[in-house]
C-alpha cells in the first residue's frame, strides 16, 4: 500500500510540474514574443529556463535535504535524457534540420560545461566556491545569446507587436504565480516520493534520480520538443534542449552546490558511469548537428539505443 501511495503522489507531483512549467511558458513566450525575439532564442533562453525549473528545484531541494546524490542524478540524467530520449523521439518522428549558425558555438559550449563539472568533481565534491563557479558560467551563454539576437536583428525588421492591454498583463502574471507555485511544490512532492519509492524497492536514491526523477523533470522539454517538432518549429526544439542543458550544469547544479552545508557529493558512480554516458550523447549529437547539419532517423534511433542500454546497466 505504501508503494502505490508513493506512485501517486509521484504522478501528482509530475503533473504539478508538468502544468506548472505549461502556465510558465505561456507567459514568458508571450513576453518574448512582444519583444520580436526569434524563436532559436525564445527556445535557448525563456523557454529553456522554462523547462529546466522543474530540475532547478528538484535538484535543490534534494540538496537542502542533504541528498546530494539526488541532486547529481535528476540535473545529469536530465542533461543526458535531453539528448538521448528527447532527441532521439523527436528526430524518429521527423528528421531534424539544423539552421542555427550558432549552434556549433552553444554544443561546444555545452560539452565544454559538462567537462568543467566533471573536473571539479574530480575529488568527490564540489565545495561552494566552485559552486559560484559553476553559476558564472550561465554569463557566457546569456552573453553568445545577445550577440546572436544582435546578429539577427542586422538581418529582420523588427515587428511592430501593437499596444499590450492591462488584461493580457494580469493574465500572464497571475500564469507566472500559478506556474511558479505548481512547480516549487510539485518538486518537493518528487523528491519526498521519489525517496520513499526508493526505500520501498531498496534501490539507490540516486539510480531513482537518474531514471524516474530525471524523466519525469525533463517531461516539459520533451513536450515541447514533440510539439515543436510537429509545428515543424525544430530551431525551438534544438535550442531548448542546449539551452536547459547548459543551464543544467551551470545553475542548477551550482545552486544544488551553494544551499548544501558541506558542498556537492559526487558518487564514483557519477565519475565513471554517468559524465561518460553523458558525453557520449553529447559528442554524437554534436557532431550530427555540425557535419551532417541536423540529426537523421538513424542518429536518432542510436542516441535512443544508447539511452536504453545505459538504463539497462544502471538497474
Amino acid at each position: 500500500m505504501g508503494s502505490i501511495i508513493s506512485m501517486i503522489i509521484f504522478t501528482v507531483g509530475v503533473s504539478m510540474i508538468v502544468k506548472g512549467v505549461d502556465l510558465f511558458i505561456d507567459a514568458a513566450t508571450w513576453i518574448a514574443e512582444r519583444t520580436g525575439i526569434s524563436a532559436g532564442i525564445i527556445g535557448a533562453t525563456i523557454i529553456s529556463i522554462a523547462t529546466t525549473l522543474p530540475e532547478f528545484f528538484v535538484s535543490t531541494v534534494a540538496s537542502t535535504e542533504g541528498l546530494s546524490g539526488m541532486a547529481v542524478g535528476n540535473a545529469l540524467g536530465s542533461y543526458t535524457c535531453n539528448i538521448a530520449l528527447i532527441i532521439g523521439v523527436c528526430s524518429l518522428v521527423k528528421p531534424i534540420r539544423i539552421k542555427d549558425s550558432f549552434f556549433a558555438i552553444k554544443g561546444i559550449m555545452m560539452l565544454a560545461y559538462l567537462c568543467v563539472f566533471f573536473i571539479l568533481s574530480r575529488n568527490g565534491i564540489i565545495a561552494h566556491r566552485e559552486g559560484w563557479l559553476l553559476i558564472g558560467l550561465v554569463i557566457f551563454f546569456l552573453g553568445v545569446n545577445i550577440l546572436e539576437h544582435r546578429n539577427k536583428n542586422r538581418n529582420t525588421e523588427d515587428k511592430k507587436k501593437g499596444h499590450i492591454r492591462l488584461r493580457d498583463i494580469i493574465i500572464n502574471g497571475i500564469k507566472f504565480a500559478l506556474g511558479s507555485f505548481f512547480t516549487v511544490y510539485g518538486a518537493h512532492l518528487l523528491v519526498d516520493s521519489g525517496v520513499e519509492i526508493a526505500n520501498i524497492l531498496r534501490i539507490p536514491k540516486q539510480i531513482i534520480s537518474l531514471t524516474l526523477l530525471a524523466i519525469g523533470t525533463s517531461l516539459p522539454e520533451l513536450a515541447t520538443g514533440l510539439a515543436a517538432t510537429i509545428k515543424g518549429q525544430q530551431s525551438i526544439s534544438i535550442g531548448n534542449v542546449l539551452g536547459s542543458n547548459i543551464i543544467n550544469m551551470s545553475i542548477v547544479m551550482g545552486a544544488s552546490t551553494l544551499v548544501s552545508k558541506q558542498g556537492l557529493i559526487i558518487s564514483r558512480q557519477t565519475l565513471i558511469m554517468d559524465i561518460p554516458m553523458a558525453m557520449l550523447v553529447s559528442i554524437l549529437f554534436i557532431i550530427a548537428g555540425i557535419c551532417r547539419e541536423g540529426v537523421g532517423r538513424l542518429v536518432g534511433a542510436s542516441l535512443l539505443g544508447i539511452y536504453i542500454f545505459y538504463l539497462l546497466i544502471i538497474f
